[in-house]
């Protein structure tokens, strides 16, 4: 009779991937490595589908998306040296946009380390500016490493944490206990009672004019619906960061849309804000606004904060400081507040109609025109990414979102080619979803290889191409310097023909009929359509 065969030993790579797998990680992104290649069968092994991008910033903001929509982190997966070298834009994003991200790097094994020179660099020194921490894992206690690092990354402000990991660990039988499993979490308690609150319900009810500005944090605590009754029990207009639109529906009556992006929208808004006597700032994070928006309050008592971030910037002040998640109060707020009629002129509804005016109409084919047919094309809870330049301005202030996180974008870091990969790991976050990633021409020549990736994934996502042969926002500033369009110009590529290089759908467009058509025919499609849209860059002249 024969005997069991013996099982193997459980390696530090399948206790990472397991661990990870128990708090939530689904997916790791990533250009594979020899010192990353026994990881990432552990990866596999676990459940958490390993996705090949064409680099490692674009990889890291791919987690991002994803990470954003399932509210749970994810992986960058990076070789030593140049691997990881070259994922520093997309971990810097990460640090600014508040995304729990964990990077897990390959590196020489110890051993040799200290003689071994090829391809061998400080991975902590290099980014010691950019991650909450930085840990090697070891066997003797990989989980607890995973775990912690886990734990740091979601700790507000959440953001990276980076872990090395050598191929001789990781192939090692791991000599720790089982993955630990997450704790759970629960938001503190907040009550009418506490001094605090009982001073803030207060204010508000003597607070004839007040308005609510709503940032990055409150949309993804899930408290919409909250912060929606609150506004509308007290009388209160919103304003949103560009991450936060859609925590209030953009059509309602109170929204003011997202700003900060928009010098013509800011000649509107800041003046309303002044005229507020409480400003209710709910998980408002500075880094998401421009210097524009520094101390846009003449009194300081009239701005309260009510977030869990801390208070690392100089941008304002506030006269009170609640510390705790927006989601944790709002409730306590409503139900303690009578329902009243604020701002006895009903000054905000006049600088709604001109914000709605100033962005709407205007060109019959142009950067206005495209987002409009994209706006009525794109169904109610599709996602639409949308990269740095100057339409990006235009379509965050002309887009009305109607539910938040709907509009992905680099707010913080503002880093171009951030659209495409956002637009990867949103579909892999919401597969049933319909995903646009719109770009400029600059920033897909810059990200082109990601195509691939979409390809290679079979991702039916629509990229709208704004092409304007310019890098027209660095354009404008040098007009508005007084100075010649020197270093921006691009030459004509013809996209629609690289689209389909690349295996997917192109086609270029100049009138909205067409591009109303290619969109609705773009839906049927179960692979990548780029719909390149081409006007002259002189449209943006005078949009924002």
């Amino acid at each position: 009779m024969m005997g069991k065969m013996p099982v193997p030993p459980v390696r530090v790579a399948d206790r990472v991937a397991e661990t990870l797998f128990a708090h939530g990680v689904r997916h790791a992104f990533g250009m594979p490595g020899g010192e990353v290649v026994t990881l990432i069968d552990g990866l596999q092994r676990a459940g958490i589908g390993f996705c090949l991008s064409r680099h490692e910033t674009a990889a890291a903001i791919m987690a991002a998306g994803a990470s954003v929509l399932l509210d749970q982190p994810q992986v960058l997966v990076t070789t030593v040296g140049p691997g990881l070298a070259n994922a520093v834009n997309g971990i810097a994003d990460a640090a600014q946009e508040r995304v729990p991200l964990i990077v897990l790097s390959g590196i020489v094994d110890r051993e040799t380390r200290a003689r071994y020179t090829h391809q061998v660099i400080d991975h902590a020194a290099l980014l010691r500016p950019l991650v909450k921490a930085s840990f090697e894992i070891e066997p003797e206690s990989a989980a607890a490493t995973v775990t912690r690092a886990i734990r740091l990354a979601l700790t507000e402000p959440k953001g990276p944490v980076h872990l090395d990991l050598s191929p001789s660990v990781a192939a090692a039988p791991a000599l720790d206990a089982k993955s630990l499993v997450p704790a759970a979490v629960l938001l503190p308690e907040v009550s009418e009672r506490d001094p605090l609150i009982a001073n803030l319900i207060e204010r508000i009810e003597q607070a004839e004019r007040p308005l609510v500005i709503a940032g990055f944090e409150a949309a993804r605590s899930g408290c919409s619906t909250d912060l929606l009754s609150l506004a509308e029990t007290i009388g209160a207009p919103v304003i949103t960061t560009y991450k936060g639109k859609g925590l209030v529906p953009e059509d309602h009556p109170l929204a003011l849309g997202g700003a900060g992006l928009s010098p013509k929208a800011d000649r509107l808004l800041l003046p309303l804000i002044r005229q507020a006597d409480l400003v209710l700032a709910l998980g408002y994070d500075p880094i998401e606004m421009r210097i524009g928006w520094m101390d846009i309050v003449d009194d300081p008592s009239t701005w309260i904060d009510v977030t869990a971030l801390p208070a690392d910037h100089a941008m304002h002040h506030a006269g009170l400081r609640i510390p705790v998640a927006p989601s944790a109060i709002l409730r306590t707020l409503t139900s303690h507040l009578p329902r009243k009629n604020s701002w006895p002129e009903q000054e905000f509804h006049a600088v709604r109609q001109q914000l709605r005016q100033m962005f709407s109409g205007g060109d019959r084919w142009g950067p206005r025109a495209i987002v409009d047919v994209l706006q009525d094309a794109a169904e109610p809870n599709a996602i639409v990414t949308v990269d740095s330049g100057a339409h990006r301005i235009l379509l965050s202030q002309q887009w009305i979102c109607r539910k938040p996180l709907t509009l992905l974008q680099s707010a913080g870091f503002c880093t171009m080619a951030a659209a495409l990969p956002l637009a990867i790991g949103a579909k892999l976050a919401r597969p049933e979803t319909p995903v646009f990633a719109v770009m400029g021409d600059g920033g897909l020549e810059m990200g082109i290889g990601e195509l691939a990736t979409l390809r290679d994934l079979g991702l039916p996502v629509t990229i709208v191409l704004f092409q304007d042969e310019s890098l027209a926002l660095i354009a404008l500033k040098q007009a508005s310097a007084g100075l010649p369009p020197l270093g921006v110009s691009l030459g004509q590529t013809d996209f629609a023909a690289v689209a389909r290089g690349f295996g997917g759908f192109g086609v270029n467009v100049e009138t909205t009929d067409d591009l109303r058509h290619e969109l609705a025919a773009a839906r049927e499609r179960q692979t990548v359509s780029l719909i390149c849209c081409r006007f002259d860059a002189s449209a943006y002249n005078g949009a924002f």
